[in-house]
């Protein structure tokens, strides 16, 4: 259980209820919105996105063993990730880097990403992102199935496992309302760099799967994941004021891409 402000607490089921229910489009209801819940929550998000990845793994898997190839299987895995989050994280991608690209004044490039449409600066960081998630995936699926799964299931858990680093102690919110304001500063640095320990290990340990080169490659895919997340976070804390729902929908899916990217390397 996790303790916030006046004492109250949250359990680990009221945790992951928050967790699933605003990280993921499964049928969760959220049963707490406070601090408790969110500092328990954003604990969790890494399981969030662990049971997103191994669903598209899972269809990942079924298409290869149809004969689709690693390609298909690759869009196939990125499209499971956008639908099971009602692509909510790729949507805060595109409104930040329409906000970022505005080159505006933090309030003004706020109002910018409120907008409902998406700007070519947004157009552009998805193409990019999605074809260098896509393109990474289907290498991995080129090694192994058991690898492409792997990879996939560790993106999606380094993408939210960002989350809950940038939602630790020190790091502001850009505006006082929002997702980003609920979850700011709820974790304590401590448990986020816990976390972030747990991952890599967990990660480490996944690569085991497919020899001692991928324990390597698979702790660092964790490592690279959450300091692109990290470098994403500095740079919007600068030009936007801090953090809020849309940076942190940009900051998992640089976190994922990051990591994918670093799974494909030595795999030629």
């Amino acid at each position: 259980m996790t303790e916030g402000p006046g004492g109250s607490r949250a359990s680990v089921a009221e945790g992951l209820r928050f967790a699933f229910g605003t990280l993921t489009a499964l049928p969760v209801t959220v049963a707490r919105w406070d601090r408790a819940a969110a500092r328990a929550g954003m604990l969790g998000a890494p399981l969030a996105g662990l049971t997103v990845g191994l669903c598209a793994a899972a269809l990942g898997g079924l298409l290869l063993a149809a004969g689709s190839g690693p390609v298909l299987a690759a869009v196939a895995g990125a499209a499971t990730g956008a639908v099971l989050t009602r692509a909510l994280h790729l949507d805060g991608l595109a409104d930040t880097a329409d906000g970022l690209g505005s080159g505006r004044p933090p309030e003004a490039a706020a109002a910018v990403m409120k907008r409902s449409d998406i700007g070519p600066f947004g157009v552009v960081a998805l193409l990019l992102v999605l074809a260098a998630q896509i393109a990474a995936l289907a290498r991995c699926y080129a090694v192994s199935w058991p690898y492409g799964a792997v990879a996939v299931a560790l993106s999606a858990t380094t993408g939210r496992l960002a989350l809950t680093l940038a939602a630790r102690e020190g790091v502001r919110a850009a505006r006082p309302e929002g997702l980003g304001a609920a979850v700011a500063e709820t974790v304590p640095a401590r448990a986020a760099w816990l976390a972030l320990a747990a991952v890599t290990a967990a990660g480490a340990g996944a690569g085991a799967l497919d020899g001692p080169a991928s324990i390597a490659r698979c702790g660092c895919a964790v490592l690279a994941g959450c300091a692109a997340a990290e470098a994403l976070r500095r740079h919007c804390g600068r030009r936007l004021g801090g953090v809020s729902g849309d940076v942190f929908g940009a900051l998992a899916e640089a976190a994922a891409t990051a990591a994918l990217v670093v799974m494909t390397f030595g795999t030629a």
